[in-house]
């Protein structure tokens, strides 16, 4: 993209849509070009590395961790973890499992899995959810976080994420509840490695600091 002055690329969470949003407006100004893409996990890689966005918000999972870690560094990339948090699953309120305390895998077998897409050649660890490689009987793949929001609420499905849906609104349309895993996710961004952040960039990073601390401790 062509004469944007501050972009940020992200797998398809809610919490750097927060952080962009508190960024530009504390920036303010008569004119601005600015840009916040929701990608696959190449993408992110991709728009870093050859600076579409000058950062990529991502989420590593222990479990995934080796492998995306050597992805990062064969692209030129840095990982920067900002907090921790452990997998929650996601449900609608009308869900029979909504109330429980906490989950395990097998209680959802009967459920449909949403999941966001990768790229049809992306390995494995590219998937954004914790425990995406276990085998499911229904599952289905979208590309957007509204449709995916909207599936779950429709079908009585569930999706694994990190548990920070906050939007906004500081609210949103899904519970979320403890899953039974040692599996941890590191949330925190991509950067060209050896590359100085501007300070828009820096102001960035400090929200969603301060956002992931915040949802990911609550």
């Amino acid at each position: 993209m062509k004469d944007i002055d501050f972009a940020v690329s992200g797998q398809h969470y809610l919490f750097d849509v927060q952080s962009f949003a508190h960024t530009i407006l504390a920036e303010g100004g008569e004119r601005f070009r600015y840009a916040l893409l929701d990608r696959t996990t190449q993408g992110v890689m991709d728009d870093v590395a050859n600076g579409t966005s000058e950062l990529g918000v991502v989420v590593v999972t222990s479990a995934k961790e080796p492998v995306l870690t050597a992805a990062f560094a064969d692209a030129g990339l840095t990982f920067t973890e900002l907090a921790a948090s452990a997998p929650r699953v996601a449900l609608p309120a009308s869900h029979p499992l909504v109330h429980a305390k906490s989950l395990e895998l097998e209680q959802l077998a009967d459920y449909p899995y949403v999941y966001f897409a990768q790229d049809p050649d992306a390995p494995a660890a590219f998937y954004e959810e914790a425990l995406s490689d276990v085998p499911r009987a229904k599952s289905i793949a979208c590309t957007d976080r509204a449709s995916l929001t909207e599936l779950i609420m429709a079908i009585n499905g569930y999706t694994v994420t990190s548990g920070i849906l906050v939007g906004i609104t500081d609210g949103s349309a899904l519970t979320t509840i403890p899953l039974e895993t040692g599996v941890v996710l590191r949330l925190g961004y991509l950067a060209r490695a050896g590359a100085g952040l501007t300070p828009m960039a820096e102001r960035f990073v400090a929200h969603l600091k301060r956002s992931l601390d915040y949802y990911a401790n609550r």
